[in-house]
């Protein structure tokens, strides 16, 4: 592909960037498009996957027919098999009239299955069956359909992990994996993200009637630094504040570090969450929570320090501690553990003898305190609030209701 046409799609498709990760992506989706090969494509949540299926429908024999986009995350897992294959009337209670399927309105075209390991295993069986044999069956029928669509899918789960544990079909993530495109996460392309962020405050400054947003040096370097565990999403949200809630119009490192989680999160990511291992897998997330709340009750905790320290030696027992000991099993909290060797041995004693006793912290009561959390910081929004945990919507909504 010539330098001419990677800009022509790039400029097509809203694609900003140089990075030669980024590059070999849109060539290969360019090259798999002439031919009907089912394409997987892979990546962080917040990268921007959903461009390369357009770009491979676009670049197809099949461009003039329709396009659909499906996020399988976000449909209903009693409903998820009538909206890609349809039904009769009667098929089930609300089914009052005949509809079709996601395959049957895309026969001839493409259809994009965001989110495609979400999907229940009895979905993954029927649509293991549409990819080999081209044929379906309505909800609720007995006769056979035959369609001619391509199917593009996209995943931020780590899939050897998931058929591993049983909950995504080896078969069928083969058929699906024909060609598998990897989208870099935003950390993967340093020297895109200015450029990004340039053009996202450009955007909103013309939306909002705003000035124009001039980033410091020292601003941009902490920009292609920070980990964006967000990825292009996260960068997006942050433009946007900035150019809302900023008088100054000069952003300095300070200015936008006050946008940007605590470093002790961005740490706990990088080291525990491994979202450039597709983050959003939700038993790596149940694990991810519990270290966001540890580090969350660590800062609290710091903060709460800070703030009685001027109390002339009076000694303040482990108030967030006491949980934080439960969490790793200690007999002693951290506040009488830290006081060790500053303090006799009957006073540690005596210290040690006054904390109550408590029920270690849960896996389930970190994840619930996070997802608590999230929706407060976010309205109750459920969309915002799963994007910021790392997880989907349907993962979001089955939590709450184990939760109720």
């Amino acid at each position: 592909m010539t330098t001419q046409e990677l800009q022509t799609i790039k400029q097509r498709f809203g694609i900003i960037g140089s990075s030669p990760m980024l590059d070999r992506d849109i060539e290969i989706a360019a090259q798999v498009a002439v031919t009907d090969l089912s394409v997987l494509i892979t990546g962080e949540s917040g990268v921007g996957k959903e461009h390369f299926p357009q770009i491979i429908h676009a670049c197809s024999p099949r461009k003039h027919a329709k396009y659909f986009a499906v996020n399988c995350g976000a449909i209903p897992e009693g409903t998820i098999d009538s909206e890609l294959f349809g039904h009769v009337k009667g098929a089930y209670t609300d089914a009052r009239a005949e509809r079709k399927g996601y395959f049957e309105e895309a026969d001839g075209g493409t259809l994009f299955l965001d989110e495609v390991g979400e999907l229940p295993l009895s979905t993954q069986a029927r649509l293991l069956r549409v990819l080999e044999t081209g044929e379906f069956i309505r909800m609720g029928s007995s006769e056979v359909q035959k369609t001619s669509v391509r199917v593009v899918a996209a995943t931020n789960l780590d899939m050897k992990r998931a058929i591993s544990e049983g909950r995504f079909r080896e078969d069928l993530y083969f058929r699906l994996n024909a060609v598998e495109i990897r989208v870099p996460a935003l950390r993967e392309r340093k020297d895109d993200i200015p450029l990004l962020f340039r053009k996202f405050t450009s955007d909103f400054t013309n939306k909002y009637n705003m000035p124009r947003i001039q980033l410091s040096d020292e601003a941009t370097d902490l920009l292609k630094s920070y980990y964006w565990y967000g990825n292009i999403r996260q960068l997006k949200n942050v433009a946007e504040q900035i150019c809302v809630l900023e008088q100054t119009r000069e952003i300095s490192a300070d200015t936008l570090h006050k946008y940007l989680p605590a470093n002790e999160q961005e740490q706990q990511i990088a080291l525990f969450g491994q979202h450039t291992t597709m983050g959003g897998d939700p038993y790596m997330n149940e694990r991810e929570l519990l270290y966001k709340v540890l580090f969350d009750m660590k800062r609290d905790i710091a903060e709460l320090k800070q703030r009685v320290s001027g109390l002339g030696g009076e000694r303040i027992s482990g108030l967030g501690d006491e949980r934080m000991s439960g969490l790793t099993g200690s007999i002693v909290p951290y506040s009488a553990h830290h006081d060790l060797q500053s303090e006799p041995e009957e006073q540690v004693a005596e210290v040690v003898r006054e904390q109550p006793a408590v029920e270690p912290l849960t896996m389930g009561d970190a994840e619930e305190a996070m997802i608590r959390r999230a929706l407060e910081r976010h309205g109750g929004n459920r969309k915002e609030a799963a994007a910021e945990l790392g997880i989907s919507e349907r993962t979001l909504y089955r939590k709450l209701k184990s939760l109720e």
